[in-house]
């Protein structure tokens, strides 16, 4: 099995198999070409229709290539899942996400960016969402080669914004949502951040920092479980099975603290029986978060396929109705099978061919994973988007995922360095004589993890160790210890693709508007 995993994984993401993964891909737009043709023949516009299918078919499969990745990008980065078994159980999920509860209707001008009616030639409508779909396209294609999460739903948003003002001027765009939007560049990323370092926190403090880890995992572990069960139940009913049925928040809170319920008491049976067996060390807690971690990954790509196909085939929905009803502007529009099938396809595509190089960013380049972590950054996706719909915050799931990441990163960072802290406290109170002796100490220190850290400096304090070494010295030795826990290189790359994301896509829309305009006219 390893072995096969071992395989699956080196093909997903092998240089050599790059022309391959990039034909398939073509053939998928070919046979999405050839289908909507078939079914198409008679219609105005029929060439127009066949092309934002492929457009359509094309932005699904870098929604998947990029977007996906932070739904499963923690599993795979803290052992919970391989690459190969991420990509199938993250392409399973969305397609059936997409197709299941995707919805019936979908507003195709995102958020009330741009006045359609306000257009003074009623083709230019399917020119414009053309031009702003396949300029979302090419700016995921882009990000996804740069190695760069950012958000689809924001890329969809800029190319409505650039071709909209390219069609009707300034004066069409709403402005106070774009304020909003340009807001969850911040609060997104900070709100995903924030929750995932209190949790990562909170377990280290009831659980990683206490000398019996087992029996405090026995304790806190099954109530850690049971919040993230509440939480992606709540989640799932208010996002991502609207079509199924309609629940308000009380109604999916109170779906979610039974099913809660029912999850405490399984795990502390489950824990219950492994600890007898389980190794008293944070490995050994890691291991109680293997299948929460599957459970979170898998329904956080079913919730993010019921939603984020959407910006695939929202515009692409839009531009059918808008042809089959003669070149009329469209605000809303129902989504036909096929459509919904270019976008749920598109996305499994996507991921499987594309998608494993943003999974490894997100799971092991910007900060070093394990379960816990991994746990705390699902846990505060779940509950970030529940939090900001309810506040009516703009927020985006991808920069929730990527500031959860960052977020325990940094909590690493300042603990380590708050424990080396300590320890030059104790150093400044010791006698020179004693340098030799401690030398051990101080190496074993240097090399620790937070965890054993915590451990040794109780150790100091209860034993009266000391290290005595000049003022010069200890300041080298807190160099030893400001280890950089997250690249800060990955950081300033995201911020600034974050960024640029819908003035970059808003730029290539209003080019392509300008474009599709002169060749149809």
């Amino acid at each position: 099995m390893a072995r096969s995993s071992s395989f699956l994984d080196n093909l997903l993401t092998s240089p050599s198999t790059e022309r391959y993964r990039v034909g398939f891909s073509v053939l998928f737009l070919l046979c999405v070409w050839l289908v909507v043709g078939s079914f198409s023949q008679g219609l105005p516009n029929a060439m127009l229709l066949m092309a934002a299918a492929v457009i359509g078919g094309y932005m699904a499969i870098n929604i998947g290539a990029n977007d996906v990745a932070n739904n499963v990008g923690p599993a795979v980065g803290s052992g919970a899942l391989s690459l190969g078994a991420a990509v199938l159980l993250a392409a399973v999920f969305e397609a059936a996400g997409a197709l299941i509860a995707g919805g019936d209707v979908v507003s195709t001008i995102k958020g009330g960016i741009i006045d359609p009616t306000t257009l003074e030639d009623p083709r230019a409508f399917v020119w414009l969402m053309t031009a702003a779909l396949l300029a979302g396209a090419l700016w995921l294609n882009l990000a996804t080669w740069m190695g760069a999460p950012v958000s689809t739903t924001h890329s969809i948003v800029g190319g409505v914004l650039g071709a909209g003002i390219a069609a009707g001027g300034w004066a069409i765009a709403d402005w106070a949502v774009m304020g909003k939007i340009a807001a969850s560049w911040v609060i997104s990323p900070v709100m995903g951040g924030a929750l995932a370092a209190l949790f990562l926190f909170a377990i280290k403090k009831t659980v990683l920092y206490r000398q019996n880890l087992v029996s405090s995992a026995r304790t806190f572990v099954p109530w850690l479980v049971a919040i993230m069960a509440w939480a992606f139940a709540t989640y799932l009913m208010v996002k991502g099975v609207k079509k199924i049925v309609k629940v308000d928040m009380v109604e999916a809170s109170v779906i979610g603290l039974v099913v809660a319920g029912v999850v405490f008491f399984v795990m502390r049976t489950l824990v219950g029986r492994k600890a007898s067996t389980m190794e008293n060390s944070a490995k050994g807690v890691n291991t109680l978060f293997t299948w929460p971690l599957i459970f979170a990954a898998a329904l956080l790509s079913f919730a993010h396929g019921a939603n984020d196909v959407a910006n695939a085939i929202g515009p692409l929905a839009a531009i059918n109705d808008a042809i089959q009803a003669g070149g009329g502007v469209v605000t809303s529009a129902s989504i036909p099978l096929w459509v919904m099938l270019v976008g749920a396809l598109g996305l499994a595509v996507g991921l499987m061919l594309f998608g494993p190089r943003l999974i490894k960013t997100v799971g092991s380049e910007i900060t070093e994973l394990d379960k816990t972590r991994a746990f705390c950054i699902a846990l505060s996706a779940a509950l970030t988007v529940i939090l900001a719909s309810q506040l009516g915050l703009p927020v985006s799931s991808t920069h929730i995922a990527i500031g959860g990441v960052f977020g325990v990163g940094f909590l690493r960072e300042y603990l380590k360095s708050n424990y080396a802290t300590q320890l030059h406290k104790i150093i400044e109170q010791h006698d020179p004589t004693d340098q030799e002796r401690l030398k051990p100490f101080l190496d074993d220190f240097r090399n620790a993890s937070v965890e054993e850290m915590e451990k040794l400096l109780k150790q100091a304090k209860k034993k009266k160790q000391q290290v005595p070494l000049s003022k010069s010295e200890r300041k080298r030795l807190k160099k030893i210890y400001r280890e950089e826990m997250v690249k800060r290189s990955h950081l300033v790359k995201i911020a600034a693709a974050w960024i640029i994301t819908v003035p970059a896509s808003a730029i290539m829309a209003a080019f392509l508007f300008f474009t599709l305009r002169g060749l149809m006219v």
